[in-house]
C-alpha cells in the first residue's frame, strides 16, 4: 500500500468516525436547541463556511480566452472551470436540501429526542436495505442476490432493535421517527445524482445546506418560540461540533480519501456510524445493552457487511489502473452532503446507499 493509500484509508475512516458522532452529538445540541433551531444552527453555519469557500474560487479567465477559476490570493493562477456552478443556484436545489437535508434532519432530531443515542444509531443501518428498496422501484435498479439478503438480514436487525428498544430512554415513537427521517433521506439520495448532474457538487452542497438551514428556520417560525439561553457551555460546543465535526470536516476528509480509491471501497467506511453511536450511547449515556439491542445491531451490521461485499470484491477484481480510474463522487449525504457525480459516470445506487444519510 503506497503512501498515497494509506492517506486515503486514514481520512476515510477518520470521516467515518467523526459521522458517528452526530447522533450523540445532535442528544446533547437538543438539550439547548429544539429541533428545528437545531437543524436551522447547523446547516446555517456549515452554509456559510461552504459559501465562502465557493466564492473565494470566482471565476475568472483561462489560458487562450478559456473561463477558468482564478485562485484567491493567487492573481496569476487559474485552474480548469468548475463545471456548473453557476445552475447550482437553482429554486430546484434550494428546495431539494430544504427538503431532504432540513426535513430530514428535523425529523430524526425528533426521534433523537425521544430515544436513546445506541437505539438511534443502530437504526441508521436501515439506510442501505431503503435506498435499495426505493432505487429498486424508481429506477429499476435491482441489486445482486447476495446484496438482497444482506439488506433482509439487515431489515430484520432493525426490526429486533425497533421491536426491543425500550430503557434507557428508548421508545417506540422516537425510532419511528428516526426510521421516517431515514426513508426520506433514502429518497433524497437515490434523487440526489440526477439532480447534480452538470452541476458542482461543491457548490449545489453549498445551496443546499442554505436551502436546509432556510427550511428549517421558517419551522421554528411556526412551531417553535424563541429558544431559552444555553444552561452551560457544554450544549453550545455540542452544536459548534455538529456543525464543524459532524459536517464539514468528514465531508472534506471523505472527497479526500475518495478521490484516490473506488467508490465501492470507500462506501464501506461508512459502516462505522452506527458502530460509533451505539458505543458511544452505551459508554457516555449509559443506555442499556440488552439481548435485543446485541442481537439486533449484530444483524444490522452483518447485513451491511454482506450487502458490501459484491461491491467490494468487484473492485478488488478489477486492475489497479482501472480501480484509480474508477468515477467517484466528492465527498454526504446524513451528512452527506458534496455528493454530486463524477464526470465521467456515477456511483450505483448501492454505491450511494448511505451517502444520503450522513449529514442528518
Amino acid at each position: 500500500m503506497n503512501t498515497n493509500r494509506r492517506l486515503a484509508v486514514a481520512a476515510l475512516a477518520a470521516a467515518g468516525l467523526l459521522w458517528g458522532t452526530t447522533v450523540p452529538l445532535s442528544k446533547l445540541a437538543l438539550e439547548w436547541l429544539p429541533t428545528g433551531w437545531l437543524t436551522a444552527t447547523r446547516f446555517g453555519l456549515a452554509a456559510a463556511i461552504l459559501l465562502a469557500v465557493v466564492r473565494r474560487t470566482r471565476p475568472g479567465r483561462g489560458e487562450a480566452g478559456r473561463p477558468g477559476l482564478r485562485l484567491a490570493g493567487r492573481p496569476g493562477l487559474r485552474t480548469a472551470a468548475r463545471p456548473g456552478s453557476r445552475t447550482a443556484w437553482s429554486p430546484t436545489v434550494l428546495v431539494s436540501g430544504a427538503v431532504g437535508y432540513g426535513g430530514s434532519v428535523i425529523v430524526q432530531n425528533a426521534g433523537i429526542a425521544r430515544t436513546s443515542v445506541t437505539h438511534a444509531a443502530l437504526l441508521i443501518g436501515a439506510v442501505p436495505v431503503m435506498v435499495a428498496v426505493v432505487a429498486a422501484l424508481w429506477q429499476h435498479t435491482v441489486a445482486r442476490p447476495v446484496a438482497w439478503a444482506g439488506f433482509a438480514i439487515s431489515l430484520a436487525g432493525v426490526g429486533l432493535v425497533t421491536a426491543g428498544g425500550s430503557g434507557g430512554g428508548a421508545t417506540l415513537a422516537g425510532g419511528g421517527l428516526v426510521l421516517a427521517s431515514l426513508l426520506l433521506s433514502a429518497v433524497f439520495t437515490v434523487g440526489q445524482a440526477r439532480l447534480l448532474r452538470g452541476r458542482d457538487p461543491v457548490a449545489a452542497t453549498a445551496v443546499q445546506f442554505l436551502g436546509a438551514a432556510l427550511g428549517a428556520l421558517a419551522f421554528t417560525v411556526i412551531t417553535e418560540g424563541v429558544p431559552a439561553g444555553p444552561a452551560g457551555a457544554g450544549p453550545v460546543l455540542a452544536v459548534a461540533a455538529l456543525a464543524a465535526g459532524g459536517t464539514l470536516l468528514p465531508f472534506t476528509l471523505f472527497a479526500y480519501g475518495q478521490s484516490r480509491v473506488s467508490a465501492e471501497v470507500a462506501g464501506a467506511f461508512y459502516n462505522l456510524e452506527p458502530l460509533v453511536g451505539a458505543a458511544a450511547g452505551a459508554v457516555i449515556f449509559g443506555n442499556p445493552v440488552g439481548i435485543a439491542l446485541v442481537g439486533g445491531g449484530t444483524a444490522i451490521l452483518a447485513g451491511i457487511g454482506l450487502s458490501s461485499l459484491p461491491l467490494i470484491t468487484a473492485a478488488r477484481g478489477r486492475p489497479a489502473g482501472e480501480r484509480e480510474r474508477t468515477p467517484t463522487v466528492a465527498g454526504r449525504g446524513r451528512s452527506g452532503e458534496v455528493r454530486g457525480p463524477a464526470h465521467r459516470g456515477e456511483p450505483s445506487p448501492i454505491g450511494r446507499c448511505q451517502q444520503g444519510s450522513r449529514a442528518a
